[in-house]
């Protein structure tokens, strides 16, 4: 397997009095189609982790790269383009737009891909009825539960196959079984092809996974494989 995403001696600092270090000197090497959990407690550096991986922010100094390419070389034209064509994302709050029915919360995502109205869609319906949501997809966000609401999110996320999915505590605003529910999705997205990364504090989130990855103070404390 070769790496996906690949962080070398990453530090990532926050401007203050005095600097907050999120991560510390942190290195990570994540396979093409792994299953990954990133375990730790509130405040550990975890998230930010993802972010970095995703592209949403850079890093202090340290080498991050996607699919090969140092992200720490383009600009944030090129770093769109990256995360629309390459990275899936599913965060707790969802984040719908409200006024828009489900299958066009699914269909903006390819909207900024420059795929053809009609094309977007037929994907986002198909992309909806994988998730088991091909009864309500004309429904608005606020008519949804938040385990149908998260099914619209992982669908808007994986519309498009990405190579890569990172998941931020999926499952934080959801009951045990929406969350189970979640959690087969993401393994779905998985055996379909596409590396996927869980962000959680929950251990028990963490076994879905093949590989578990503890962070603890912005360090990686613990890298075990075959977790489950």
């Amino acid at each position: 397997m070769t790496g996906v995403l690949e962080l070398s001696h990453v530090t990532k600092a926050y401007p203050g009095t005095p600097p907050v270090t999120a991560l510390d000197d942190v290195s990570l090497e994540i396979a093409d189609h792994e299953i990954v959990a990133i375990v730790g407690p509130s405040g550990s550096g975890k998230s930010t982790l993802l972010h970095l991986a995703g592209t949403l922010e850079r890093a202090t100094s340290g080498l991050v790269r996607v699919a090969g390419q140092d992200v720490g070389t383009l600009d944030d034209r090129e770093l769109s383009v990256i995360r629309r064509h390459q990275i899936g994302f599913v965060f707790q709050q969802f984040f719908l737009l409200e006024h828009l029915d489900v299958v066009e919360n699914v269909a903006q995502r390819l909207l900024y891909c420059g795929v053809p109205a009609r094309e977007r869609a037929r994907d986002a319906v198909v992309a909806l009825e994988r998730v088991g949501l091909g009864h309500r997809l004309r429904h608005r966000p606020r008519d949804l539960s938040g385990g149908e609401r998260q099914r619209v999110a992982i669908a808007r996320a994986t519309v498009r196959a990405p190579a890569v999915l990172l998941a931020d505590e999926p499952t934080g605003n959801l009951d045990s079984a929406s969350g189970q529910a979640i959690l087969d999705l993401l393994a779905d997205v998985h055996a379909r092809g596409s590396t996927v990364v869980v962000i959680t504090h929950d251990r028990e989130i963490a076994r879905v996974a093949s590989r578990c990855v503890e962070v603890r103070d912005g360090h990686v404390v613990r890298d075990e494989r075959d977790a489950r």
